[in-house]
């Protein structure tokens, strides 16, 4: 546990939240400040700052546990979909440096757009990218 992680300190029970799933390895709890409604948030019991070093184990774990809450999502709130979301670093929008998957139910008439309109690139840029990708 991370001494001044607000995570660590929800997964420990030292801070209140409203949980609504845990298990051995995680702990899904509703966000307090979401974009819809049902928009929760799924965080290893292990601390991990973020995406670079999460462990293999705790991120199967984690996203295990996300797709049993995008199914209970589906099943309970009737969602139509759902967005997984990390931010891996402030550059990504992560504010919390324990990592985390928000859990984003749905609807076909809810006004949140993420990530916004998708850009354009002519095929000469994919392929440089691609192969700095491959090195």
């Amino acid at each position: 546990m991370a001494e001044d992680c607000i995570f660590c300190k929800i997964v420990a029970g030292e801070i209140p939240a409203e949980r609504v799933q845990e298990d051995e390895h995680t702990v899904a709890f509703m966000d307090i400040n979401p974009w819809v409604r049902g928009h929760a948030l799924v965080v290893p019991r292990s601390h991990s700052r973020s995406l670079y070093e999460i462990g293999e184990e705790d991120l199967r774990h984690t996203a295990v546990a996300s797709q049993r809450l995008a199914l209970r999502m589906r099943d309970r709130l009737g969602c139509d979909g759902v967005n997984l979301l990390n931010s891996c670093e402030p550059a990504a929008w992560q504010t919390v440096f324990h990592f985390h998957v928000h859990v984003i139910p749905r609807f076909v008439d809810d006004p949140l757009k993420l990530p916004g309109a998708p850009g354009s690139t002519g095929p000469e840029e994919l392929a440089a990218v691609a192969r700095e990708l491959r090195g």
